[in-house]
C-alpha cells in the first residue's frame, strides 16, 4: 500500500474512482495516513467515506464507552449491546470500518489525545479532531504546526442540525482547472487559535451568525469546564449572559448572535444524522483535495444549518496575517 505505484488489486478495486479523479490522486490516497480523534456520528460518516476512498491507514482515538446518545447518530456502532463486550467507541467503530474496505488498515490508539507528544502526530498526513475541548484542539493544531512534516489539520463538530468544519493546511499549494489549463495556486492558513482570536468587530458584517453562536457555546464550555456538548436547558440563562458579555467586549450588535439559535444549540445537543452525512461528506471531499493537491480547498471554516439548507464558507483570518 505504501508503494509509488498502485498494485493490480488496487487498480481493480478503485477503478471507478480512478476514472473520476485520476490515478495520481488514487496513488496519493493509497499512501496517506489519517488520524481521527473522537468518534461521533459526523466523524463516522467521514471515516466511512475516507476508507472507501482507499487511504493507506486510518487510526481512531476515543476511549469513551458507547451510550444511547452515541448510538443514535453513529451507524458504525452495533445496535446490539451484547456486542460491546467492554469495547471503547474507537474499538467498536474500528471493527465496523474494517468491513468497508479490507485494503485499508484501520486501527485504534488508546490514551488521552491531549497528552500525546508531537512525535506521535508525525506519523500522519491528516489529523481530524472532534469531541474534544477547545484547549485540546489548539494543542493538537500547534503540535502539528511545529513538525517539519506538512500535516493537514481539521476540526469538525455537529450540534443538533448545525455543523462546522475548521481547516488548517498551513502553506498549501494546489492546482485547479481554468478553462483548458491547470493553474498552480497557493493559500496560507492561520491556526485555529489565530483564527478565533480575530476580533469580531474586524470581521465582515455578512459573516454567518452560526460562527458567533459556535464561539459562544465553545467559550461557555471552556469557562464552565464542560465536555463538548455537555449543556442543557438549565444552562441557557448563563449562555445568554455570556453572549451579551462577548458581544459588548467585541463591539458587536447582539442581533448577530440570535437567542433562538443559541437556544437550538442548547436544547438539542444530539447530532442530527442527515446533517452528519452532509458534514462528513464535505469533510471527506476536503481531505481528498488536501491529499491530492488538486482542486481549491475551503478556507478556513465551513458551516451548515439544516434550517435553511445552506452551506457557507467563511475565511476567518487576521487582515495582517498575510493569509
Amino acid at each position: 500500500m505504501d508503494g509509488e505505484v498502485l498494485t493490480e488489486q488496487e487498480t481493480a478495486l478503485y477503478d471507478r474512482q480512478i476514472r473520476v479523479w485520476g490515478v495520481d490522486t488514487q496513488r496519493r490516497l493509497s499512501k496517506a495516513h489519517i488520524l481521527v480523534c473522537g468518534m461521533k456520528g459526523t466523524v463516522a460518516e467521514f471515516c466511512k467515506n475516507i476508507v472507501l476512498a482507499g487511504v493507506s491507514s486510518l487510526t481512531l482515538v476515543d476511549d469513551r464507552v458507547a451510550t444511547e446518545e452515541a448510538i443514535s447518530a453513529n451507524f458504525l456502532i452495533p445496535p446490539d449491546e451484547n456486542a460491546y463486550g467492554g469495547k471503547t467507541l474507537a474499538e467498536l467503530c474500528c471493527d465496523s470500518l474494517k468491513d468497508f474496505n479490507p485494503m485499508v488498515r484501520v486501527s485504534v490508539e488508546k490514551g488521552d489525545v491531549s497528552s500525546f507528544g508531537g512525535d506521535f502526530f508525525d506519523k500522519y498526513d491528516v489529523v481530524v479532531a472532534s469531541c474534544c475541548s477547545l484547549a485540546t484542539k489548539k494543542s493538537i493544531n500547534e503540535k502539528c504546526r511545529k513538525l517539519s512534516k506538512h500535516i493537514a489539520f481539521y476540526t469538525v463538530d455537529c450540534r443538533d442540525s448545525c455543523g462546522e468544519i475548521f481547516v488548517d493546511l498551513q502553506h498549501h499549494r494546489y492546482s485547479k482547472k481554468k478553462l483548458d489549463e491547470n493553474i498552480e495556486c497557493q493559500l496560507q492558513y492561520p491556526s485555529i487559535e489565530e483564527a478565533i482570536s480575530v476580533p469580531w468587530r474586524a470581521l465582515p458584517r455578512k459573516v454567518t451568525k452560526l460562527y458567533f453562536a459556535m464561539r459562544v457555546m465553545e467559550r461557555f464550555e471552556e469557562v464552565e469546564k464542560r465536555n463538548p456538548g455537555d449543556v442543557s436547558s438549565a444552562d441557557l440563562p448563563g449562555i445568554l449572559k455570556l453572549k451579551k458579555e462577548l458581544c459588548e467586549a467585541n463591539s458587536l450588535n447582539e442581533s448577530h448572535v440570535p437567542d433562538k439559535l443559541l437556544e437550538r444549540l442548547v436544547m438539542c445537543t444530539r447530532e442530527f444524522p442527515p446533517v452528519c452525512a452532509i458534514i462528513g461528506g464535505i469533510l471527506g471531499q476536503e481531505v481528498i483535495k488536501a491529499i491530492s493537491g488538486k482542486g481549491e480547498p475551503l478556507k478556513n471554516f465551513f458551516f451548515f444549518d439544516a434550517m435553511d439548507g445552506k452551506g457557507i464558507i467563511e475565511d476567518i483570518s487576521s487582515p495582517d496575517s498575510g493569509s
